[in-house]
Formats: C-alpha cells, structure tokens, sequence
C-alpha cells in the first residue's frame, strides 16, 4: 500500500483502484493530478499484481481477496480524518460495488470508470468452449490478450507501456469463470450499493467492457445523486486517452461539488 501527500493542505482523500492485469504505476500522472489539487491518495496493487507477479505468472487470485485488499485501501484512507472518495476502474470498479456494498465505511463518493459487468472482449477459447469445462479444467491458462492499444488511442502511452513488465493478462480457466460469476451478481444488483454520490464514466469506443451494462448498473441503484459521462471516442483507459485533462477536470468537479454540500470550503 502507498499514500501520497497532498502539495498543500489536504481537502479529502482519494482512493483509487485499478483495473485487473495492472498496476500503480500506471496511475502516476493521475496520482500527481489529485496531489497538486491538494487531495491526499492511496493506492496499493491487487494481490497478485504489479511488482508482485513474477515473469510468466498466471492470474489465479482469490477475488475475496482482492475485496480485501480494497476494504484495507479504505480503511488506510479513513484515517486521516478527511473526506475519502473511490475512484476505481474496470474490474477495481466492480470490487469497490461489491465492497461499499458489504462495509459501512462512510465513503463521500465514488466514481466508477469502465466497470466491467459485461466484457466485450474476451480470451478466444472461452467462446468455443463447453459449457462448464473450466469446472473439469479449472487449471487451463487462458490469454485474455487485451493489449495497451486496445486500451487507450494515446500514442504516449502506447510507447511507454507497450513493454510494461507487469503488466500480465494470463489467467486459469478457473479464475476467469469465476469473473464472469463476479460481474454477472454485480450487474443483478445481488449486493446492495449504498446511496451515496456516484458519477460513472466509460468510452464511447471501449472495447473492452459493455458501456450500456454501465449505464443500465447505475439507473438501477437507489441514489438521490448521480452522473453518467460518455466520453466522445473515449477507449476503455479513460486517465490515460489524449482527453484525460478534461477528464480530470469533470471527475475533480464532481468531488469538489460534493466537498460543498458537505459544508467544505472548496476554491
């Protein structure tokens, strides 16, 4: 787990979560945005991501685990007595669903990028594979190939990323089942999400998860304050796309207007 000070006097706390395959390093221009706003973050890497995989590892984490880990991010961030906001991406998103769900941490808001509750993208055996075959062959290694360009159009990124070390999108059969189990209860609404304010944003052009699973999660939960964004040629990476200025500007909005209606003074 890592925290970063905020440059001034810290408003609120950011949490973030990052996607599955990725890491926190991914995150250091957006860490760097919320820090010279005067935001305090924390962030850590998923079990089994990061620097923790090893060359040639396989995704197999428990996703309990993985809630764990975000129920500590959290709980890390309340202790500084501020405000703490989750901003979470793709699978990170639907953890930080479930775990606000399960935990009542009093969280400020939330703000979900790409969640993934329906994937458009998926490793190719799966497709062609019978019905129940990861319960006999739960050990099978899987591809789920989603490479840096299928994540954002930004040319900057791609030569920076394109060799990213721990970046890994191997995963056991097992593992990916238990995914599309984890994303189909979360879209159901099988844990109940807490009213609190919630701005969802996802890429009209992702092609990695389904926007209109996003849109259709958000309308029906119970919230008296909600936003929905799509962003015009937005891929899936939203902080990393040549808009990620603007994009950062709406989301620091949403979390300044909230900071107000807490009785925060917010320049």
């Amino acid at each position: 787990m890592w925290k970063w000070q905020a440059v001034g006097q810290a408003k609120a706390v950011i949490v973030l979560i990052h996607n599955a395959y990725e890491h926190h390093l991914r995150y250091a221009w957006q860490i760097e945005q919320w820090r010279s706003a005067d935001f305090h973050v924390v962030m850590g890497d998923l079990p089994g991501h990061g620097e923790k995989i090893s060359k040639g590892a396989i995704h197999d984490e428990a996703f309990n685990d993985y809630e764990e880990s975000v129920r500590m991010s959290i709980k890390i961030a309340m202790e500084h007595e501020l405000p703490v906001f989750v901003i979470a991406h793709g699978l990170g998103a639907t953890l930080a669903m479930n775990v606000l769900g399960k935990y009542s941490a009093s969280i400020a808001g939330a703000v979900f990028t790409s969640p993934w509750l329906r994937l458009l993208k998926t490793p190719a055996p799966v497709s062609n594979s019978l019905p129940g075959l990861h319960k006999l062959m739960s050990n099978i290694k899987l591809d789920h190939d989603i490479q840096i360009r299928n994540l954002t159009r930004n040319i900057e990124v791609m030569m920076v990323e394109n060799d990213d070390p721990y970046y890994q999108t191997m995963v056991t059969s097992g593992w990916y089942a238990e995914l599309q189990a984890y994303m189909k209860q979360t879209e159901l609404g099988k844990t109940r999400f807490p009213d609190i304010p919630t701005f969802v944003q996802t890429g009209e052009h992702d092609q990695i998860a389904d926007k209109e699973a996003a849109k259709l999660w958000l309308k029906q939960q119970n919230l008296r304050e909600f936003s929905y964004k799509e962003w015009k040629n937005g891929y899936h990476d939203l902080f990393q796309e040549p808009e990620r200025e603007d994009i950062f500007i709406s989301t620091h909005l949403f979390v300044k207007n909230i900071m107000r209606s807490l009785g925060y003074l917010v320049e």
